[in-house]
């Protein structure tokens, strides 16, 4: 199987993301005051609490964006706000010929957008679409939908600008472990979750334009649909740790893949690093025992389910079932392989479990 995962940041370059971040929250947060608690309610003349616009503009600061909003919903609510802002109901959006994600899908599905789709891998696909079709505006997934997904966001994106459509990129599992989010490659608006980077659970986050962002801060009037001071400081504290932790996790994958590949377990066919939606290892075994074997490892400390895909929950490592458009691209590849999502741990606790439920399986 050949895959075209992100490239992630070094350890080095998610320390210097770190620090930048921290330097920006210094700029914006005074003395104690990210100490505080965090205020609520709806403040006269911002009609929402004072320290979740200055959280709001950390974000906009560390994205390199004019502005940013958070929102209920976590990574879908804010995905639906971005598609909001910038498509009316009806209206056609362009996607990529793959799969949409399935909480994608039922937002599509409730607005009554009509989607054109177009080979993202295909150099002009994109061109000829918008020509034929005239969409409204286009939705990129930063990360890949299926394995054979190799196109360059930057590239993606500068040729829907050069029509004039408006972007909405869906950056989760792609933030603080790549060089740059949508925002910064072009997109009108970055969309992603805070509960998968330690944060708050139903917080995401929309980061782009200032006159989208408007558009969506229109439609937070009311004080239940605001996201209270306390909610968006615990949005930063996860974030300034994303980074690093990420990157240690993408070392750890790296390092699994070359000694699964070099032999250490007899049992194993093949190691591969995708993005299917987080960065995980695909491993397949020379049998078809995939099942029988995340069975064990569960017995053995392995996660059976994500949390939240790598939230502040998510310690141990995860072994579970390939994905669903893993499974569409490949069928049968369930029945010999299994995604591995390292997490917390290290390497010598991954192939420990995954010896030890191998053994476990052959030995009947």
């Amino acid at each position: 199987m050949e895959t075209y995962p992100l490239q992630s940041l070094t350890l080095m370059e998610a320390q210097e993301k770190q620090f930048a971040l921290v330097d920006t929250l210094c700029r914006h947060f005074p003395g104690a005051d990210f100490l505080a608690g965090g205020d609520l309610g709806l403040v006269p003349g911002l009609n929402q609490p004072r320290v979740t616009q200055r959280v709001e503009q950390v974000l906009a600061d560390a994205f390199h964006a004019e502005a940013a909003v958070l929102v209920q919903g976590a990574g879908t609510g804010a995905i639906r706000a971005g598609l909001c802002a910038l498509l009316k109901p009806g209206q056609r959006l362009l996607v990529h010929d793959a799969p949409v994600y399935p909480t994608t899908a039922c937002i599509i599905e409730q607005m009554g957008v009509e989607l054109i789709r177009a080979d993202f891998n295909t150099p002009g696909a994109i061109t000829q679409a918008i020509a034929q079709h005239r969409p409204q505006a286009a939705l990129v997934q930063h990360t890949r939908q299926q394995p054979k997904d190799s196109y360059s966001l930057t590239v993606v994106l500068e040729e829907i600008a050069h029509s004039g459509v408006p972007t909405l990129t869906d950056d989760n599992y792609a933030v603080m472990k790549v060089g740059s989010i949508g925002c910064e490659c072009g997109a009108t608006l970055s969309t992603f979750s805070c509960f998968k980077l330690f944060g708050p659970e139903g917080v995401g986050a929309v980061v782009g334009e200032a006159d989208a962002i408007a558009k969506i801060r229109s439609t937070l009037y009311s004080g239940g649909s605001q996201i209270q001071g306390a909610q968006a400081l615990e949005v930063l504290r996860g974030l300034v740790f994303a980074p690093v932790m990420h990157a240690v996790q993408a070392g750890v994958s790296e390092r699994l893949l070359a000694r699964l590949n070099g032999g250490s377990l007899p049992e194993v066919k093949q190691a591969v690093i995708a993005n299917a939606q987080s960065k995980v290892l695909i491993v397949e075994f020379n049998h078809p025992i995939a099942g029988r074997v995340l069975e064990e490892a569960h017995k053995r400390g392995a996660l059976p389910y994500p949390v939240g895909a790598e939230s502040k929950y998510e310690i141990p490592p995860l072994f579970y079932r390939l994905s669903g458009t893993f499974r569409e691209a490949a069928p049968g590849l369930e029945q010999y392989a299994i995604r591995i999502n390292p997490n917390r741990s290290g390497e010598e606790t991954v192939l420990r479990i995954l010896q030890e439920s191998i053994g476990q399986v052959m030995a009947g």
